[in-house]
């Protein structure tokens, strides 16, 4: 059960994407790999899996292709969950 309120704030990546200076402080300091989506055409085709990009190449990709960005961002305070994982975001979420 939640305590108190929580306000969602949704955003479209596709008709308003996250710049260069918004990724960068979304990543913060954390694993960036894990914000590339590895269902998306560009990351198969380019093999990110096997041949990962820079963090600053991962994050200019992702500036300019926001379909490369994994989905949904969740955040509360300091922690996030990327994807969709019910069992992270019930955590998060107590």
């Amino acid at each position: 059960m939640l305590k108190g309120k929580v306000e969602l704030v949704e955003r479209d990546l596709t008709r308003e994407p996250l710049n260069v200076a918004e990724l960068d402080r979304l990543i913060g300091d954390g694993p960036y790999l894990e914000f590339l989506n590895p269902r998306n055409e560009l990351y198969r085709t380019r093999k990110m899996k096997e041949n990962p990009p820079s963090r600053r190449e991962a994050i200019q990709l992702m500036a300019q292709n926001p379909n490369l960005i994994r989905r949904p961002i969740i955040r509360r305070a300091q922690q996030q969950v990327l994807g969709f994982d019910p069992e992270k975001l019930a955590a998060l979420l107590r």
